[in-house]
């Protein structure tokens, strides 16, 4: 009786924990961090659209930060807000979202995918800011976990699964932009008229091109699984790169990348607005 009345305690204080003003911090904490990231890769991709060399990944995006007045702080700053962004997420995936679906095992999945992803781009960022050094390009990254999985049993039907996936979400996040599923997170009774349109079009505009990156990352893996070639693979920066080579010429990558810095003001909105 004790043991399970200890149980039944302990999980009431994470309950409680996870809807605390301490969790609300973290998770608009953590949304701002993502804004400013998101700006940055654009601004980088945008700089790339015009014949710069920049690494435009969340690398190129630390660098950058790095080279600002106060830069390490601003570093440390975003790598504790990702950790808030997918404490926060795992927090859902335990105890469900705001709304009256939150709780349903697809929303909870979904959480928990996203605190994982999150967690892997904040251990990232907090290596980053330890070792004071430059991070590897994405684009290396990818290439090494490809090669790697692919020498794996069954190694090539788990990097075109992963690929499905990652393209799969990234279908969803369009979708989702163009239907403004947003909508149902906002306070929009703290909002202006004003400021909801903005919202909107932030929302819509940022969520496709989001949505497009994600879905040629994962096209890209699919491929490298097929051909058995991990050298097919790509990370955010040459993702970014291969819209350059298209038909519409630099000027895609360019719209891509202005939504990118849409998507990231988009964030900071969230971080004033968005039910937690």
């Amino acid at each position: 009786m004790g043991t399970m009345a200890a149980v039944r305690g302990g999980r009431g204080a994470a309950r409680k924990a996870a809807n605390s003003s301490a969790m609300d911090a973290a998770a608009r904490w953590g949304l701002a961090a993502r804004g400013v990231l998101y700006c940055l890769v654009g601004l980088l991709a945008l700089r790339l659209a015009f014949g710069s060399g920049e690494q435009a990944d969340n690398g190129g995006a630390l660098r950058e930060l790095g080279r600002q007045p106060f830069g390490a702080f601003l570093i440390w700053a975003v790598g504790i807000g990702i950790a808030g962004l997918a404490l926060w997420r795992l927090s859902e995936a335990l105890f469900g979202a705001a709304g009256p679906d939150g709780r349903k095992a697809r929303k909870r999945a979904m959480s928990a995918g996203r605190a994982v992803f999150y967690g892997f781009m904040a251990y990232s960022m907090i290596s980053f800011a330890i070792k004071d050094q430059g991070s590897g390009s994405s684009d290396k990254k990818s290439r090494d976990v490809t090669a790697d999985a692919l020498g794996w049993p069954a190694g090539q039907w788990l990097v075109g699964i992963a690929g499905l996936v990652i393209a799969g979400a990234g279908v969803w996040i369009v979708v989702q932009a163009l239907r403004r599923s947003f909508h149902k997170h906002l306070k929009h009774a703290q909002m202006s008229q004003g400021a909801r349109k903005v919202v909107d079009v932030l929302g819509v505009v940022g969520g496709v091109a989001r949505g497009a990156l994600f879905a040629v990352a994962g096209v890209f893996a699919v491929r490298a699984a097929l051909d058995y070639d991990a050298g097919q693979a790509k990370g955010m920066d040459d993702t970014l790169r291969s819209f350059a080579d298209t038909p519409a010429g630099p000027w895609l990558l360019a719209a891509i990348a202005v939504g990118l810095v849409l998507f990231g003001v988009f964030s900071l909105a969230l971080a004033r607005w968005r039910r937690v």
